[in-house]
């Protein structure tokens, strides 16, 4: 938070679409959370909220966002598309319909790829309502290279940076030489499976691919046949970018049978995964994001003690960075386009940085202007026992956390872009 931010309001969130403020202040700015808040993947929509909601808790907290007329608080919006791309479409209709100026997205590279091109159309046709998309977790590379757009912004390392980093620490585990690819059966998982092809091919071209699958998103209930036919492969680690649920049954479906693999993830550091695999997952899963609580660090000890005072439930403990990030840099770029107006705030989250002085120097990122492509350090860590050295927090009370096995700055986890965006004249 700007260390000269008055604390002077905190208002209730907006929940649904029919709450109201209770006190009089001035007229909030809304943010519609367009998300799985129930089905397959309700638990990875509920974890996003509670770090959304964190982060405009924060910015009120610290006196709202300041605008010539006044500064003017910040509330979040639930909007449950139940993880439905045809549903989300109709629930970003009706929070465009209520002047919501700002839409959050990202469980899903699929369903956001259907919300820019309707954005795209909403905004040309309706330039007195237009929107932004702000995007923390859709990870396609799709969507900020051949399918960027003015009007969305991505805060979260895109697949292809993820996988980078991953791959860097593949090329250096001379204990693999046979590798399966896993993943899920959309634009995500599938541009996953071909860039790893690509990468382990150029960086390690003496590991055998024994497997390439992929399996329907959010509706396999048993993994145990895909674990089976993992272990008989021989595979000494598997890659995936599975997430959510159709992770967590994966990794305890490859303990139940067995198998010794480790783990290369985008995200088996969160949402039950540690606990799924247990002790079996000691030294053996890897993760890439970009941030962990054991990072170390006076920042990161404060910040994640202020995260675990507001949500202290072990089954809350996911919280990220980025998130964070989206919202302090649009409560920014509001104050500096000093109007909520969509092309002003996009017109100044434009190269926007966040500064040394942000919770302290905790994190260190920027928008590249030319793709709308946050540019962010990167960290792979890898599961241990909490109190091993390094590991000081454990995740979700399963008695395992993470160590950092390697960090990239900005600069390393940068990729090309391919971007040739229709900007706003």
């Amino acid at each position: 938070m700007h260390a000269n931010r008055r604390v002077f309001l905190s208002l209730p969130l907006v929940l649904g679409t029919a709450a109201a403020i209770s006190q009089p202040a001035a007229e909030p700015i809304r943010l519609a959370l367009i998300e799985g808040l129930s089905g397959p993947f309700a638990n990875a929509g509920e974890a996003v909220f509670r770090n959304l909601l964190w982060a405009v808790e924060r910015v009120n907290a610290g006196g709202g966002v300041r605008l010539p007329g006044g500064a003017r608080p910040l509330a979040l919006m639930r909007f449950d598309s139940k993880g439905a791309t045809e549903e989300a479409l109709s629930l970003l209709k009706s929070a465009l319909d209520q002047r919501v100026g700002f839409v959050l997205q990202g469980n899903s590279s699929a369903t956001a790829a259907a919300l820019v091109d309707a954005l795209e159309k909403h905004n040309s046709r309706e330039p007195l309502r237009r929107a932004l998309f702000l995007n923390y977790s859709a990870v396609d590379p799709a969507l900020t290279n051949e399918r960027c757009s003015f009007w969305h912004f991505r805060f979260d390392a895109h697949a292809d940076m993820r996988l980078a980093a991953l791959t860097d620490v593949l090329r250096d585990d001379l204990t693999v030489n046979r590798l399966y690819l896993f993943g899920q059966d959309y634009s995500f998982g599938q541009q996953v499976a071909r860039q790893a092809r690509a990468m382990v091919a150029s960086k390690r071209p003496d590991i055998s691919i024994v497997g390439d699958e992929l399996h329907p998103l959010g509706r396999v209930k048993d993994f145990l046949p895909y674990a089976a036919k993992i272990k008989a492969s021989g595979a000494q680690a598997v890659l995936t970018g599975n997430w959510g649920n159709d992770l967590t049954l994966l990794v305890r479906a490859l303990r139940e049978v067995g198998s010794n693999a480790r783990l290369y993830t985008f995200y088996g550091n969160a949402l039950g995964a540690p606990a799924a695999i247990g002790d079996a997952g000691v030294g053996r899963v890897l993760a890439v994001a970009e941030w962990h609580p054991n990072v170390g660090g006076a920042a990161s000890e404060r910040f994640y003690a202020d995260f675990k005072q507001r949500f202290p439930e072990p089954k809350d403990d996911y919280v990220h960075v980025r998130m964070q990030a989206l919202v302090e840099m649009l409560a920014r770029a509001i104050e500096r386009g000093g109007s909520t107006e969509a092309a002003a705030v996009a017109r100044a989250l434009e190269g926007a940085a966040l500064d040394k002085a942000w919770l302290g120097g905790l994190h260190s990122a920027q928008m590249r202007a030319a793709d709308h492509q946050l540019q962010q350090p990167l960290v792979v860590s890898v599961m241990e026992r909490v109190g091993s050295p390094g590991v000081k927090h454990d995740v979700e009370g399963s008695g395992f956390g993470f160590r950092t096995l390697r960090r990239f700055d900005a600069a390393a986890a940068l990729q090309p872009m391919a971007c040739q965006m229709n900007r706003l004249d």
